[in-house]
């Protein structure tokens, strides 16, 4: 039996984001997990609120929250020992004059180039070398199991795993992502859990030569790594399955290499389930419930949203004023 100051259940981006905050102020957090890959794995690490804008669906305020979230990378990346690579973003859709006046009308920095548009306005970070630096924060210990009942008793969150270990603390913070309501979770946090809906993910990553900086056109993007490169992304509304596609992977690896010009070796492809609200906007602070706060749902987001996602419930825990963008993920705003 264990009693950190707080639990976090989850380790995707979200979860681990908020463990080092947390750890950083002073507290001792346990993160359970049952391990292996998570929808924060299976992404790009894009930070990119300037495309973004190119969605029909934007807004000059949606726009300037994600540019928000973005500011706050270089600190909380250089608290925690991340690479953060500010190496900008080429678009290479159609009509390229439209797209450099509609980034423009959003205050975004960009130019034109001889293949579309580029901004440096968007950043990225390596997702695997990130999870693994944060889950190595200080004051933040993370554990492979699987939260199978949850239970408030005596001031403090019970939570029992899958193995029979149980831990107590007086904090908890939910970040499971798209998965189902654990059970003992009261019935009006379960709901909100039930209505975020999954969103499956695939991309494929490419080893060999990379291209420079990001590069992005509709329906595909190639993002930089390490030892190569990978290309995405699928965005599959209401699916739960992970087995992997391989036609779906190929036509990744077509478009990656018309795109980039480069070849490479494909690998393994990475899938993930993402969680998702109706309006775009995770689920980040305190519940209704004592001693519970949430941290879930970011859709496409979550690695741009993560260091605000991370304020934001570490305010709510220690009940400190709340930054003025906490009201847009509020838990309880569809209520």
């Amino acid at each position: 039996m264990s009693s950190p100051d707080v639990i976090v259940i989850g380790a995707g981006v979200l979860g681990l984001c908020t463990a080092a905050e947390l750890g950083a102020r002073g507290h001792a957090v346990t993160v359970i997990d049952p391990g292996g890959p998570n929808a924060s794995s299976a992404a790009a690490g894009m930070l990119a609120p300037a495309l973004e804008c190119l969605s029909d669906a934007a807004t000059p305020e949606r726009a300037a929250l994600l540019t928000r979230a973005r500011d706050l990378w270089p600190d909380f990346a250089g608290r925690f020992g991340l690479k953060l690579h500010r190496d900008g973003v080429d678009w290479r859709g159609p009509d390229p004059d439209a797209a450099l006046a509609r980034l423009a009308t959003f205050g975004v920095e960009v130019r034109r180039t001889p293949t579309g548009v580029f901004t440096p306005d968007d950043w990225r970070v390596e997702v695997g070398l990130a999870l693994q630096a944060l889950a190595r924060a200080d004051r933040v210990s993370p554990v492979h199991a699987t939260a199978s009942r949850l239970a408030a008793e005596d001031l403090r969150w019970r939570v029992e795993a899958s193995d029979g270990r149980v831990w107590f603390a007086p904090t908890l913070v939910l970040a499971t992502g798209a998965a189902a309501p654990v059970p003992g979770l009261p019935g009006p946090v379960a709901d909100l859990v039930s209505a975020i809906e999954p969103w499956r993910g695939q991309l494929t990553p490419v080893s060999g030569p990379a291209p420079a900086h990001t590069l992005r056109a509709p329906g595909v993007y190639v993002v930089p790594t390490a030892g190569g490169m990978v290309v995405g992304a699928t965005m599959e509304r209401g699916r739960r399955d992970l087995e992997a596609d391989a036609e779906v992977s190929r036509r990744q690896v077509e478009a990656g290499r018309a795109l980039s010009g480069l070849e490479g070796r494909p690998e393994t492809p990475r899938v993930g389930i993402r969680g998702g609200t109706v309006d775009g906007l995770p689920l980040a602070g305190p519940s209704r419930e004592a001693g519970l706060h949430l941290a879930l749902a970011p859709l496409r987001n979550g690695w741009l949203l993560g260091p605000l996602v991370a304020r934001v419930v570490a305010d709510g825990i220690e009940g400190g004023a709340p930054v003025a963008d906490a009201a847009a993920l509020d838990p309880l705003r569809f209520a």
